[in-house]
């Protein structure tokens, strides 16, 4: 398929960041006495800040205030972003296609942390639209961010060629009808063997 709109999450697909994301959420999870493992730190990743505090303050016993420890792991995080470096191969793609076909992230992440980080790289500007968790009802591995990206994008949905690299968006590529691309693999093929 010769895609009409082209979609990017965008810690660990368009910048890499996971490794920040997660010396903030250690620092951050700690401090309120919940567990977050790195393991299990990448198994949920794309889940929304909001969903994964539920989700450890649920299974943990721990009552957390979702939104106020969100902020605080942000905020954290926000502090990191001058670490934080593009990933080339999936960039020299948007750079390929800027300008030819319309282009939108579509990122479990906050606005704050997602334009921060767009911003940070001097990137923002190749995308015509930018959703965020704050965007939609139901964030990945649900398909809400993937449609609202194609709506904004005006694209229909199986005309859109969408990048991922957590479980959980590859998911929620495949509910919205996407072709998808997991950067996991593209990565993996462009190293030297």
């Amino acid at each position: 398929m010769e895609p009409e709109g082209l979609i990017f999450d965008c810690d660990g697909t368009l910048v890499d960041t996971m490794p920040i994301h997660f010396k903030a959420w250690s620092s951050t999870t700690k401090v309120h006495g919940l567990v977050f493992p790195e393991d299990r730190f990448y198994a949920l990743g794309g889940v929304s800040p909001f969903e994964v505090l539920r989700i450890l303050s649920s299974e943990q016993g721990v009552k957390v205030d979702p939104e106020a420890v969100t902020r605080e792991k942000e905020s954290r995080y926000m502090e990191l972003i001058a670490e934080a470096d593009e990933i080339p191969e999936v960039m020299q793609i948007v750079r390929e296609n800027h300008g030819k076909i319309p282009m939108a992230v579509a990122s479990g992440g906050t606005p704050e942390t997602v334009e921060g980080i767009l911003d940070h790289c001097g990137i923002r500007h190749y995308f015509d639209a930018i959703v965020t968790s704050e965007d939609v009802e139901k964030p990945k591995p649900a398909p809400d961010t993937f449609l609202e990206a194609a709506r904004r994008i005006n694209v229909a949905p199986e005309k859109c060629r969408a990048y991922e690299d957590a479980d959980m968006g590859m998911k929620a590529i495949l509910a919205a009808g996407m072709d998808a691309v997991d950067v996991r693999d593209m990565l993996a093929a462009s190293q030297p063997k």
